[in-house]
């Protein structure tokens, strides 16, 4: 019970609250970005371009931050790397496609955000290939 109320914290506790975060996070955007993928052909007209690149790289760029750094985060390989393409991915669709809607229209976006954002400050942790590579 002691424990519960500590303000302390253990190198152990932390690499694995990064473990739950990269794969949660990194399973749920996958899940969000794979219909993306298996559908890329029949949306890839209509996706939106707020970058004004064209609608099927916009798709392109999404499918990969969605699916492929995904899959990266979720394995702890390149996470930092990974998580890079996901805080911008988030960043347009916060800012750029749901800039003028109310918060309670873009809330996943920004959890999502958060979490990419502190995988990108903290890396991947010790229970992931990166740490099982670094060593």
């Amino acid at each position: 019970m002691r424990k519960l109320f500590s303000a302390g914290y253990t190198n152990g506790a932390v690499s694995f609250s990064m473990l739950v975060l990269r794969v949660v996070s990194g399973g749920l955007i996958l899940l969000h970005g794979w219909p993306k993928l298996i559908n890329f052909t029949a949306k890839m007209n209509s996706f939106p371009d707020p970058l004004g690149v064209g609608h099927k790289i916009s798709l392109g760029m999404v499918v990969f931050a969605e699916v492929f750094c995904a899959v990266l985060l979720i394995m702890g390989l390149l996470t930092r790397l990974a998580s890079v393409p996901l805080v911008i991915c988030m960043s347009v669709i916060i800012f750029m496609i749901h800039g003028k809607d109310p918060v309670s229209e873009k809330e996943m976006p920004i959890l999502f955000l958060a979490a990419f954002v502190t995988l990108l400050f903290t890396g991947p942790g010790k229970f992931s290939l990166d740490g099982a590579l670094g060593k």
